[in-house]
């Protein structure tokens, strides 16, 4: 059971999958606390066992950020840095500027409607020009 604040029942907080992700969180880490990593270890099993059966890691697509950290990771180079250049339009209807940095190479910027996935679509555009330039 997850009590929730007059806000989040009116604003239907039981629905919102961060705040149900970190209800499980909290639940594997109390079993964790409580019985130890082999209590924890069952409790997940008995949950996602099925789930985590059927799930080919290689087929799991990643996500620009990870990709491109791990491109950077194997070749021993500097962690991409992201910044928002700028936020316009109202409130409503932001549209903001990122900018992904890669140590030695010009900055790639993008546009979008939110910043994380501003940060993505700049991910995976500078993977591309680091595909495309053959970074040892």
């Amino acid at each position: 059971m997850l009590k929730l604040g007059e806000g989040e029942m009116k604003s239907g907080g039981w629905r919102r999958s961060s705040i149900l992700a970190n209800a499980v969180e909290a639940v594997t880490a109390a079993i964790y606390l409580d019985g130890g990593m082999d209590a924890c270890r069952a409790a997940v099993l008995r949950w996602y066992e099925p789930r985590l059966a059927a799930v080919d890691p290689a087929a799991a697509p990643k996500d620009a950020k990870t990709e491109l950290q791990e491109y950077l990771q194997a070749r021993k180079r500097a962690l991409p840095s992201y910044r928002t250049v700028e936020e316009v339009g109202p409130p409503h209807q932001r549209t903001f500027i990122i900018e992904c940095q890669i140590e030695g190479y010009p900055p790639v910027v993008a546009e979008s409607s939110s910043r994380r996935s501003g940060e993505q679509d700049a991910a995976r555009m500078a993977l591309e020009r680091l595909r495309g330039s053959k970074l040892p």
